[in-house]
């Protein structure tokens, strides 16, 4: 079979052909990273990875950010080698082929859209929250949590969802300014937190450090390796930035830095302060984050104060140590700033259809233009469906591994990519080029690999029949509808 290459030289003649606007600066693409990254992973998920790793979730935070690095270095040189929208799924197709770019397309589904669906769950965790210490109003379980959690259907999360898509459709998008504040709303909670928590910790909640061992440090880096996806989201801004051979490397790297320096300090107060020992069922077993044993288990009063508990960990630290005010406006800022992160993976997700659409590897329709808002607007409501379906009825961790599965292979793709071009195409010009790429390249594949392993087995199984489904439509509709189909490449 034929792996239908497209050269790297006409994908960059392409996009010069139909290129967007270039406006975007280092500063504009850092922001873009930060408020793409800082979102329901530090906000919501600090409790997941307590529960799998108690305080030596800082290990899973290191271990995580170490592994985004090493990949954020491999995109630093890929994106400044070839600017054009499409990420991932752009770059595979230049290196490995027609078949591996659709497998990377099809796993971005998963990175994108079911990040959007775990990030709406955490909007509902904290608007449940905000709702309880605000008003007093016990929302009921049975409509604020999905059914693995105990739940039915989870409503705010299906409201959120549905809200974003509409204005999605009807072409209300964020400006940059808008996206600059709802950052800078997020930095100042963060740093709120932080300010107020790591002063009063102590060394006695680390104690014991890994309560399940390192095996359990694994797993917390392989759910909170969520907290760190968005940072490829820059890549997506290619064609609308600036020198991009010179801001692409700075915007990813700069907002990676930024953000773990942010995650550490977050993860040491939480832990410093009120603990974050797991909790554990019957005869000491071990529980799953967000299963209805854990639901049951945390109703007992003698857990009503541990971190893994809560919905919303960061604003239930706040106000067990005597902040409960500004755990409340903390609550409040994630509750405006975190729908923006919903709105930018749902663009990111149909911008990728767009560019797989505008191949021939996916139905024509799909990137058709809404006559009146002038937006890809049949997309975006099968994307956005299938967001809130997923929203209403799995619980927030299911979803960040799962998003996590998807976000992994294509990691390992672009890591791939990048030591194969500097073989096969050693002297075409990089502004950017990754140091010591045979041990950095390698350690991102390693890396990914390592996580998507720690992942639980039926994360695994799940990402594999999508794979699976994703090859039978490709060979189906895609293999003999492609462009490089109808005109092969040189």
């Amino acid at each position: 079979m034929n792996l239908r290459i497209k050269p790297l030289d006409d994908i960059l003649a392409a996009a010069e052909k139909k290129s967007l606007h270039r406006s975007l600066g280092a500063f504009q693409l850092t922001m873009l990273g930060i408020g793409a990254i800082i979102g329901t992973g530090i906000f919501v998920l600090t409790a997941e990875a307590a529960q799998k790793a108690g305080p030596g979730m800082m290990a899973s935070f290191v271990i995580a950010g170490f592994v985004c690095a090493v990949t954020a270095l491999c995109y630093a040189e890929l994106t400044s080698m070839v600017p054009v929208s499409g990420s991932a799924y752009t770059y595979a197709y230049a290196v490995l082929g027609e078949l591996i770019a659709w497998a990377v397309g099809w796993a971005l589904v998963l990175e994108y859209a079911v990040a959007a669906s775990a990030v709406s769950v955490g909007w509902s965790n904290y608007f449940v929250g905000l709702i309880n210490n605000v008003f007093h109003v016990q929302l009921p379980i049975a409509l604020t949590k999905g059914i693995a959690a105990g739940g039915f259907i989870n409503v705010p999360a299906v409201v959120i969802a549905l809200l974003v898509t509409t204005l999605l459709v009807i072409g209300t998008s964020e400006s940059a300014r808008v996206n600059a504040v709802l950052v800078a709303i997020k930095i100042v909670a963060l740093t709120a937190f932080i300010a107020l928590s790591v002063p009063v910790m102590s060394a006695a909640p680390f104690e014991p450090f890994a309560p399940l061992g390192f095996s359990g440090i694994g797993a917390a880096a392989a759910s909170i390796f969520f907290a760190y996806v968005g940072f490829d989201a820059v890549s997506t801004a290619a064609e609308e930035t600036k020198n991009p051979q010179r801001n692409l490397p700075i915007g990813l790297i700069g907002s990676l830095v930024i953000c773990t320096v942010f995650f550490l300090l977050v993860a040491a107060g939480a832990i410093g302060t009120i603990g974050a020992q797991p909790v554990f069922g019957p005869g000491g077993a071990i529980l799953e984050p967000d299963s209805a044993a854990m639901t049951a288990a945390c109703k007992l009063p003698e857990n009503a104060r541990m971190l893994v508990c809560s919905g919303e960990p960061l604003a239930f630290v706040l106000r067990q140590i005597g902040w409960p005010g500004v755990g409340n406006l903390l609550g409040l800022a994630a509750g405006i700033a975190l729908p923006s992160v919903i709105l930018m993976m749902l663009y990111g997700q149909t911008r990728i259809f767009f560019v797989m659409s505008r191949d021939g590897l996916l139905p024509p329709f799909l990137s058709s233009i809404h006559p009146r808002f002038k937006t890809p607007h049949v997309v975006t409501i099968i994307t956005g469906v299938g967001v809130t379906i997923a929203a209403a009825f799995f619980p927030v961790g299911d979803l960040a591994d799962l998003s996590n599965s998807g976000t992994l292979f294509a990691f390992l793709v672009v890591a791939l990519g990048v030591m194969i071009l500097r073989v096969k195409d050693p002297n075409r010009p990089r502004a950017f080029r990754a140091p010591a790429i045979w041990v950095v390249g390698p350690l991102a594949i390693l890396g990914c690999l390592y996580l998507f392993y720690k992942l639980s087995f039926f994360t695994q199984k799940v990402f594999l029949g999508w794979a699976a489904v994703g090859f039978v439509v490709y060979f189906l509709y895609g293999y003999s509808r492609s462009q490089l189909a109808k005109k092969p490449a040189p």
